[in-house]
């Protein structure tokens, strides 16, 4: 066998013990599904890409997103010998073999795309071994990663290659790929004559969570654990929820039940039931719900209905938003879980939600006045002429560091927008407004 693997289009691919992800592998930028912002038609790597004026890349995407499905594309369509690379099981003896090989390739005048898989697993030594021949010529870099470059690939070599950023499969490209599969019957499984319910391959898709090679590995096993009948297979619940080793949950992400759970969720936490929070945030997780979805309406749900009744409810959701984009799932399912029951137990309050609602109704119904010259900074002569800053009140000099200067529009003048509560520190913070209005009073 030699050095290296024929590029995509080049050979027929193997039927038999070959997965249906590999098998299914699209060979064209046409049978490409997604990633239409990167290679759609008249798009800068698709016009790289067919003008054969190719450069290094990094192509960061979530996993099944297809980024080595499209190293190989690019390999094939542009002639090149294309070298698959695992940064897990190579060092630097490999990389300097390979690269030896790589440079007496292009004596020949050929081409040699090296693709690494998890670039970010290399260290900073691995890295560099990579970089004189990148600078050469003798290779074209392509890189794949789940993980931010910015942090993960050293300057020098990120400096030489152009990053393209890829995007989960949604539901209903995962769910096309599925129907592809079990209707070809020289690569995918046609010849099974599988039958399944368009709502059972929908859940297969959102089960999948974006990642093409989770739906392929999912509809495939279940399919071959169907006991053939008449000729044909029928895809059960029973046997998906066997192969996937949990229940299935009907949950569209990008349907009504998406809306429905999120809003029993928000609803619960609002109504302070720790118990009810926690049931929601589960069945929304277990459906394959993205975790970053969640944690943002967390967050929403911290300034909504809690606002300043406890300021550290904001502090608890965003760190649970950063507890999930480090760790990742299903670690991160407890982050989420710590917040939505803290939420649920902190003291409401909608001051803040229900002041910035009355912000946005004289926002859009007022007349937009000038800001009044007292509260402009006067940063030139002419400004200081035309009396910008002028009797502006410097709050630190006065006794209380406040003053009874008017800061709103004159339209405005006494217009209360936030009014706190006395729940949790609300009570503290409005005992310190009303001190303060006393003491505006008094000098006025």
């Amino acid at each position: 066998m030699g050095l290296f693997e024929p590029a995509a289009g080049t050979k027929k691919r193997r039927a038999g013990p070959v997965p249906l992800a590999e098998r299914m592998r699209p060979q064209r930028l046409d049978e490409l599904v997604g990633q239409d912002h990167l290679v759609g038609p008249g798009k800068p790597l698709r016009v790289q890409i067919e003008s054969d004026e190719l450069t290094s890349l990094i192509l960061w995407g979530p996993p099944g997103s297809g980024k080595t499905t499209l190293a190989r594309i690019i390999a094939g369509m542009t002639e090149s010998e294309f070298l698959p690379f695992s940064a897990v099981l190579s060092g630097i003896k490999e990389i300097k073999q390979v690269m030896a090989t790589a440079e007496r390739a292009r004596g020949y005048g050929r081409r040699t795309i090296v693709f690494i898989d998890e670039i970010h697993r290399f260290n900073k030594a691995q890295q560099d071994a990579f970089l004189p021949h990148v600078e050469q010529g003798n290779i074209v870099l392509i890189g794949a990663t789940t993980e931010n470059p910015s942090f993960e690939v050293i300057a020098p070599l990120l400096s030489r290659a152009k990053v393209y950023v890829l995007k989960s499969l949604t539901t209903e490209q995962l769910l096309e790929l599925l129907r592809r599969a079990l209707q070809d019957k020289e690569q995918g499984l046609g010849t099974l004559k599988v039958e399944a319910e368009e709502g059972l391959l929908r859940e297969i898709a959102v089960y999948a969570n974006g990642d093409a090679r989770v739906a392929y590995n999912t509809v495939e096993a279940a399919a071959l654990g169907s006991k053939p009948e008449g000729g044909r297979r029928r895809l059960e619940r029973a046997v998906v929820e066997s192969v996937m080793q949990r229940r299935l949950l009907l949950y569209d992400k990008a349907g009504e039940e998406h809306y429905n759970l999120i809003s029993a969720l928000h609803k619960s936490v609002r109504n302070s039931d720790p118990d009810a929070a926690l049931y929601w945030l589960g069945r929304m997780l277990e459906a394959g719900e993205d975790p970053l979805y969640i944690a943002r309406r967390l967050m929403r749900m911290a300034s909504e209905d809690i606002g300043l009744a406890d300021p550290r409810a904001l502090t608890v959701a965003v760190d649970a938003m950063q507890a999930v984009h480090f760790v990742g799932m299903p670690e991160g399912n407890l982050a989420l879980a710590q917040a939505a029951v803290y939420l649920a137990l902190a003291p409401k309050s909608n001051a803040l939600y229900a002041g910035y609602g009355k912000v946005r109704e004289d926002v859009s119904r007022t007349v937009a006045e000038p800001v009044p010259l007292h509260l402009r900074n006067p940063v030139t002569d002419l400004m200081r002429e035309l009396d910008y800053g002028k009797s502006y009140e410097y709050a630190h000099e006065y006794e209380h560091k406040t003053t009874a200067m008017p800061c709103l529009p004159e339209s405005l003048r006494n217009r209360r927008y936030y009014l706190p509560t006395e729940e949790g520190y609300e009570q503290t913070l409005k005992e310190r407004l009303e001190q303060l209005l006393r003491w505006k009073k008094k000098q006025t």
